[in-house]
């Protein structure tokens, strides 16, 4: 996969543009479930994020986010779910996770959550998707997903 980003604050996005799925063979969560996450232009200074989370019973979760220019902080998103939560972050560093890492942080009522996305080892097109919050010892994953061309 060409895991290139482009040029411009919205340039680190590139390699995410796209529609992808996460099947439940391809993740580590307490319950797997098929997903998807769609990225694309909103405009001339923003990318849109749909995500789906396909709970089964217990219905679907999702989430409409949007990146763009976060001021002084730079690439920011802005992120609404239908449970009605929402969150506001801005890039960050997820050299840690992989050297290619585009991560977010976000500051949540339970503390400083990250999310990260990277590319597949074997070069292959998608990417490994993982959520985690900042504890005393550093970071806790607490979910993790492999996405592919849907």
């Amino acid at each position: 996969m060409n895991w290139k980003t482009g040029r411009g604050l919205l340039g680190p996005l590139q390699p995410l543009l796209g529609d992808w799925v996460s099947l439940p063979g391809e993740q580590e969560t307490q319950m797997p479930m098929r997903c998807t996450r769609s990225f694309h232009a909103f405009g001339k200074g923003w990318v849109q994020l749909e995500a789906l989370w396909e709970m089964g019973e217990r219905g679907d979760y999702r989430e409409i986010a949007l990146f763009g220019d976060g001021g002084n902080k730079g690439l920011g998103f802005w992120s609404f779910t239908n449970d009605g939560k929402k969150s506001e972050g801005r890039m960050a560093d997820g050299t840690d996770v992989h050297a290619d890492a585009i991560a977010f942080e976000a500051q949540m009522p339970a503390g400083l959550a990250r999310m990260i996305y990277w590319p597949l080892d074997d070069g292959a097109p998608g990417f490994q998707f993982a959520v985690e919050s900042r504890t005393k010892k550093g970071w806790n994953r607490f979910l993790r997903q492999t996405y592919r061309p849907a």
